[in-house]
């Protein structure tokens, strides 16, 4: 089991553990602060983060700015691949194609991403679908996000 999930699934038990997570994550990657993000289910094949609104991640129409809700994607999709692949394979981001399907005024929405079975533990295109909604399920944004998995050196 990958270090990070381990340590997802100890801090997790407490109350402030998953908020003390996802600022883990952000020290690790830096960028994905600019969101406030919340993890809240990780597991193989399977990540929810969500982010609330606030004013830094808005528009100039007060709704969640299409690039934010591109940066929760992106994070939904790097933490599930690193935590899912077994240890003799690596990843980097490749592309994303991303589908807005409706303005995002709500107060929070939430990412869930799925990881599709490898084929083989050769070079590959892995794409990993994000969607996003608001709390009354309302689909905001679709993505898919292509992984380029090789083993490692």
């Amino acid at each position: 089991m990958h270090r990070a999930l381990r340590l997802y699934q100890s801090l997790s038990r407490f109350p402030l553990g998953r908020q003390i997570f996802s600022r883990l994550i952000c020290f690790q990657a830096p960028y994905f602060a600019s969101i406030s993000p919340r993890v809240e289910t990780l597991e193989v094949g399977r990540a929810v983060i969500s982010m609330p609104r606030k004013r830094r991640v808005q528009n100039h129409i007060g709704t969640i700015h299409a690039i934010a809700l591109c940066n929760l994607a992106e994070m939904v999709a790097g933490t599930l691949i690193e935590v899912s692949l077994p240890p003799n394979l690596r990843w980097i981001p490749k592309g994303m194609t991303v589908r807005y399907t409706k303005k995002s005024a709500f107060p929070r929405v939430t990412a869930t991403g799925t990881l599709p079975a490898l084929v083989g533990e050769g070079p590959q295109d892995v794409v990993i679908p994000v969607v996003i909604r608001g709390p009354d399920g309302t689909v905001v944004l679709e993505a898919d996000i292509t992984m380029y998995v090789t083993p490692r050196k």
